[in-house]
């Protein structure tokens, strides 16, 4: 299939109603989700703790998207295509929305990687003091931001507004930005393998020695088989949902990061115009886009606290209003 029939891949009417449904509901879900998420661990002074706050900063960063990313998707679908704001705030608002989604993707998955080793440590040495403590915890937090900030930092200034007199558009100008010596490709991979590839690699090993400790091996130092029991207990419902997460994280954002590294290296089989790419692409990117609005679903079905602290919530919602 070619690039000239490539056009017609999809039906105007139906991408247009089924993107601006999807993106609605993912815009709701992901708003209410990440945000009572917040609310719960800052409330409930018990979840205090890092691997919680490192949950938050996921839940903070997730909600970039339905900010910059899936509002302007929803009047641009609305608009019937074109970029709807122009001049100084249409500029920044193009910067922005790329800049910044990118950015939320790269703190969740540092914040995975903190998620992974404060299990660790809690697992494979329960009675030494955390390795990761409360001052330790919010600099980890800070610098997942700048550390995800400093790397997207490139496309602050390579993404551009072009007015073509037909349509205002959103593009990547990285050559005119940077000059020809500098490669898109080169860049991209590098995110790739130290956003994506390396992180998982780590994580996977980590939760791999937590399974194998917890599988052979009684966690020592309580006083009693029942305070040992439950104790395990706690890890195994913290360790399932640390690792669902994880699971959710690299289910939604494999097939995006696979679609960005076929279309930076393209075999010589696959027509990147094809029908079968595209549509490849737009699902691929709309299943990671939803890793947000899935990632607090994910806290409310495997952990009972923070379904506690959600039936609280409710619960003192109703009362002050009664």
């Amino acid at each position: 299939m070619n690039g000239t029939q490539s056009s017609n891949c999809f039906d105007p009417t139906a991408i247009k109603v089924g993107y601006t449904v999807t993106y609605f509901l993912l815009l709701v879900v992901s708003l209410a989700g990440n945000i009572l998420v917040g609310i719960i661990v800052f409330k409930t002074k018990r979840m205090r703790k890092p691997i919680n706050f490192f949950i938050v900063n996921m839940a903070i960063s997730d909600l970039l998207f339905p900010i910059f990313l899936f509002t302007p998707k929803l009047m641009v679908l609305l608009n019937n295509g074109p970029w709807i704001i122009s001049g100084v705030v249409g500029q920044m608002s193009c910067k922005l929305r790329h800049f910044l989604t990118d950015v939320s993707s790269f703190v969740s998955i540092q914040s995975l990687i903190l998620i992974a080793v404060d299990r660790f440590g809690a697992v494979m040495f329960p009675l030494r003091s955390p390795l990761i403590g409360s001052k330790l915890c919010r600099l980890f937090i800070l610098g997942t931001w700048i550390v995800a900030m400093a790397i997207q930092s490139p496309f602050l200034f390579a993404q551009k507004l072009v007015d073509n007199k037909e349509r205002v558009r959103c593009v990547l100008r990285w050559e005119e930005t940077f000059g020809n010596s500098s490669s898109f490709e080169i860049y991209a991979l590098a995110v790739i393998i130290l956003m994506f590839c390396l992180p998982l690699v780590l994580i996977t090993l980590l939760y791999l020695s937590i399974l194998l400790k917890l599988k052979t091996q009684a966690i020592p130092g309580e006083g009693s088989d029942n305070a040992r029991e439950q104790r395990e207990k706690r890890e195994r419902n913290v360790l399932k949902m640390s690792i669902a997460i994880l699971t959710v994280f690299t289910i939604c954002w494999l097939p995006h990061n696979i679609y960005w590294f076929i279309d930076l290296f393209p075999p010589e089989k696959i027509v990147l115009t094809s029908c079968s790419f595209r549509h490849f692409g737009s699902i691929a990117f709309l299943l990671g886009s939803a890793n947000c609005a899935i990632n607090p679903c994910v806290c409310f079905i495997f952990s009972e606290n923070y379904r506690r602290g959600l039936k609280n919530l409710f619960c003192c919602a109703t009362t002050s209003q009664a």
